[in-house]
C-alpha cells in the first residue's frame, strides 16, 4: 500500500492545454539582476525527470543558497493574488510578476542573494509519469531534487523549503527523508493528515473543497490519482491514508512553522500537530489570526521568513537569536490582535475549565447543573440549533484546543452530524467576526464536527483537552439511544472582555453557509434524520472545556 495512488488511476480529463499551460521548452531569460532558466530537466532515481524554474542572480560565480518550492499548482503560472482574491488582503507590490501561486517571490529572494527553485510536481502538467499526491514516491522525488539543488556549482550546497499550503504540506514528507543537504523548512500552513484535516471533519466527509482540490492538483496529460474514488473506497482511516502522513519524529531540520487561528477545516489543526511531533532541536511556533496569503506575503512576515533563512543557510547572525519559542495572536477582533510570547505549544500552564451546558436555560455555566435537561433540535434546518451562551465576568483570554463533551441521541435513522461553532458575541449582543479561511472576515473563535457513529477515540493519541478519532469502524446507534461523545474544536486564540459573551452552538449541518461558488468547505453528504437531542445536568453533565492562560504582552 506504500504507492497507494497506483489503485486508482484515472486518463486525464484536465489537461495542460486546456488550462493554457506552455509547451515545455529551456529557454534562459536576463531580466534585469536574475537570470531565469524555464524547463530544466532535473533527474530523479525513478528515471523521469522533475522540469523546473530556475531564478538565480546574475553573476555567475556567485555560489548562492538555494530555496525549492514544490507545486502541484504550475510552475508557469504567475498568480497576482491582488487581483485573482482581492478580498485576500495581499496588497499590489507585495510581490513581483514571477510569483506563482503560493509560492515565494524570486525577484525578492534572488535580489538577496538566493537561488529560488519553482518544480512541477511529478506527474502534473506535462509530465513523464503518472501523478500521486503526498505519495512516498512523491516524497522520494522531492528528495532528489533537493539533493540536485545543493550540488550544482551556483549552490552553496544550502537548499531550504519555502510555500504556503501544498508547498508546506509536501515538506512534512520530504523533510522525514532527512536530504543531507536540507538546511531549513519553512512550513506555512501546511496541513500533516490528508484524512483528518481535509476529507472528514470529525468523521464527516468534505463535500465541495477536497473534490474541487483534485481538480486544482489533477491538471496533466499522464494518468493521475483519482482522489475522489480513492476516498470512497477507503472510507476509514487505513494504510492508504496513513501512507500520506509523514513520520514526525524523524523531521530534525530546523524548522519555522506558521499556522493560523483561521483556517480551520484546513490547515489549522495539522499544522499545529506537526509542530507538535517534529524533533527539530531550533524550531519556532507562530500563530496568526489574519488571513493566510496576506500573512504570507506582507512585509515583516517575509522579513522573518529571510532572518530564518540568512541564518541557516547563510550562517548570518539574525534576530533569530532573540525569538520566543512560540509566539502568537490572541484575537479581539477581525484585524485586532496582540502578539505574546510562549516557551511551548500546548502553552505552559493552561488551566482547563469546564463550562458545564444546561439546556432549561440555554446557557453555561460554572457548576454542572443538579437537575436533567433537554435541547431539541431538527438537523435538517438550517435554522435548528441548541445554543448555550456564558456571559463573561472577568477578562479572559482562551489559547488552545477546546473539547465539547456531550450525551446525545436521535429520534430516527442510525447516525447524527454533530457542527459545532464557538463564537464570541460583543456587549450590544452581535457577533464579533474573525478572518476565516483566506478571505473571510466574519468567521467564530473555533470549530469541531462530529459523526457520531466515529466517536471511537484513539486512546494513544488523545488527551483530557485534545480528544483524537480512531476512524477505524462506524459504531450505530438505535433511535432514541443516548451515548457520550467527545467533539474536538479545533485550537483557537482568543480575548474576551467583562460584557461579552461566549456562545457555543450545536447544530446539525454547516454552520456558516457561504454562497457557492465561493470555495469553502461543505458537509451535505449527511446522515441525519429526525430530532437530535443533546441531554445536559444529572447524571449526563454536558460541558465545554476551555483553555485559559495568562500570558506576557513582552515579544
Amino acid at each position: 500500500m506504500g504507492e497507494g495512488f497506483l489503485e486508482r488511476l484515472r486518463a486525464p480529463l484536465n489537461t495542460p492545454e486546456f488550462r493554457g499551460a506552455r509547451a515545455r521548452r529551456y529557454e534562459r531569460i536576463v531580466d534585469g539582476d536574475m537570470v531565469i532558466e524555464r524547463d530544466l530537466r532535473v533527474p530523479t532515481r525513478f528515471g523521469f525527470d522533475i522540469w523546473i524554474d530556475l531564478f538565480r542572480p546574475a553573476n555567475d560565480r556567485l555560489e548562492t543558497p538555494v530555496l525549492v518550492a514544490w507545486t502541484p499548482y504550475g510552475k508557469h503560472d504567475p498568480a497576482p493574488l491582488a487581483t485573482l482574491y482581492p478580498a485576500s488582503g495581499v496588497q499590489q507590490g507585495w510581490m513581483s510578476d514571477h510569483t506563482i501561486f503560493e509560492a515565494p517571490d524570486p525577484v525578492y529572494w534572488t535580489a538577496r542573494g538566493y537561488s529560488v527553485i519553482t518544480a512541477d510536481t511529478p506527474g502534473t502538467w506535462h509530465a513523464e509519469t503518472d501523478a500521486g499526491y503526498f505519495s512516498p514516491r512523491e516524497a522520494e522525488a522531492h528528495y532528489d531534487l533537493i539533493e540536485w539543488a545543493g550540488t550544482q556549482p551556483w549552490s552553496n550546497g544550502k537548499v531550504g523549503l519555502s510555500g504556503v499550503s501544498y508547498l508546506s504540506s509536501a515538506q512534512w514528507r520530504v523533510a522525514a527523508l532527512r536530504p543531507p543537504h536540507l538546511a531549513a523548512i519553512n512550513i506555512w500552513e501546511g496541513w500533516s493528515d490528508t484524512y483528518t484535516e481535509i476529507v472528514r471533519h470529525g468523521g464527516i466527509p468534505e463535500t465541495y473543497f477536497w473534490p474541487h482540490i483534485q481538480v486544482r492538483w489533477g491538471v496533466s496529460d499522464k494518468r493521475v490519482e483519482d482522489l475522489w474514488a480513492l476516498t470512497a473506497e477507503h472510507p476509514h482511516f487505513d494504510e492508504y491514508w496513513r501512507s500520506k502522513v509523514a513520520d514526525f519524529a524523524a523531521i530534525e531540520v530546523p524548522a519555522y512553522v506558521v499556522a493560523s487561528w483561521t483556517d480551520h477545516g484546513v490547515h489549522t489543526r495539522g499544522t499545529l500537530e506537526g509542530f507538535k511531533g517534529i524533533s527539530s532541536a531550533h524550531k519556532w511556533l507562530e500563530i496568526h489570526g489574519s488571513k493566510k496569503w496576506a500573512y504570507y506575503y506582507e512585509p515583516p512576515s517575509v522579513e522573518r521568513q529571510a532572518a530564518f533563512f540568512d541564518h541557516f543557510l547563510k550562517g548570518e547572525d539574525t534576530d533569530l537569536a532573540n525569538w520566543p519559542p512560540v509566539r502568537l495572536h490572541v484575537r479581539d477582533r477581525y484585524a485586532v490582535a496582540t502578539q505574546k510570547p510562549a516557551r511551548q505549544w500546548p502553552i505552559e500552564g493552561t488551566r482547563y475549565e469546564r463550562l458545564y451546558l444546561d439546556a432549561p436555560s440555554a446557557g453555561l455555566t460554572r457548576e454542572a447543573p443538579v437537575e436533567a435537561g433537554e435541547a431539541a433540535y431538527d438537523p435538517l434546518d438550517q435554522n435548528g440549533e441548541a445554543v448555550f451562551d456564558l456571559p463573561i465576568e472577568a477578562e479572559v483570554e482562551l489559547v488552545g484546543h477546546m473539547k465539547l463533551k456531550l450525551w446525545v441521541s436521535t429520534d430516527q435513522g442510525d447516525d447524527l452530524d454533530l457542527h459545532v461553532a464557538v463564537e464570541k458575541l460583543r456587549a450590544d449582543g452581535s457577533k464579533e467576526g474573525f478572518a476565516h479561511w483566506a478571505v473571510f472576515e466574519d468567521g467564530p473563535v473555533a470549530l469541531g464536527w462530529l459523526r457520531v457513529s466515529r466517536r471511537a477515540l484513539d486512546s494513544a493519541r488523545s488527551t483530557e483537552h485534545q480528544p483524537v478519532l480512531a476512524n477505524d469502524c462506524d459504531e450505530k446507534l438505535a433511535p432514541g439511544e443516548v451515548v457520550e461523545v467527545d467533539v474536538e474544536i479545533l485550537p483557537s486564540g482568543t480575548r474576551f472582555l467583562a460584557g461579552e459573551t461566549l456562545r457555543l452552538i450545536v447544530k446539525g449541518r454547516d454552520i456558516y453557509n457561504h454562497p457557492k461558488p465561493l470555495l469553502y468547505m461543505r458537509h451535505e453528504d449527511t446522515v441525519n434524520l429526525g430530532t437530535h437531542r443533546l441531554y445536559t445536568g444529572g447524571n449526563r453533565a454536558s460541558y465545554l472545556l476551555i483553555p485559559v492562560v495568562e500570558l506576557s504582552d513582552a515579544v
